[in-house]
């Protein structure tokens, strides 16, 4: 009898440690959200998102302020709308941009925000035009190797002249 009451306890304590780390490495990915604080809903619209996935960071001055909800593809604008959950007690002027930046040389995607200086703020279900889209470091390197293409065939021109 008194073996089993330890083996309840023993496997008790198991389950408990098993918990704790799942729910600790769902944290460090960053696939658990916990979130106690009211929110609103904003879309924001970009030509191009890179590699932003649902459950990116909203950052503005460095500082969490929310999430990316879910990114849909809009058919009539041809565009992504990314949909951002932000806490309320962070508000922002209505003339707010929003930009695509990375974390870090080759670190994980996140949405920034450069307040404006409207009166009015952001409303619960705005859409926000004013963004950037996410740097593709594909089209950088070919814009370099394009410039540089066309920087050699103009100093091949002016030699033969």
């Amino acid at each position: 009898m008194q073996s089993s009451v330890k083996d309840v306890w023993v496997g008790l304590f198991v389950l408990l440690g098993a918990l704790a780390l799942l729910f600790l490495s769902l944290q460090a990915a960053n696939l658990l959200q916990i979130n106690w604080q009211p929110t609103y809903q904003v879309t924001a619209r970009f030509d191009n998102i890179g590699g932003l996935r649902a459950g990116a960071t909203v950052r503005s001055a460095g500082v969490p302020v929310g999430r990316v909800q879910a990114i849909t593809f809009n058919d009539q604008t041809f565009q992504a709308d990314v949909t951002l959950v932000l806490q309320k007690r962070y508000a922002f002027p209505s003339d707010s941009s929003f930009q695509i930046l990375t974390s870090g040389l080759l670190g994980e995607q996140y949405v920034g925000i450069v307040p404006g200086g409207a009166d009015e703020n952001l409303a619960d279900g705005a859409t926000v035009t004013l963004t950037q889209s996410a740097i593709v470091l594909e089209n950088l390197i070919g814009q370099f190797l394009f410039n540089r293409a066309a920087d050699s065939g103009a100093d091949g021109a002016a030699a033969s002249q």
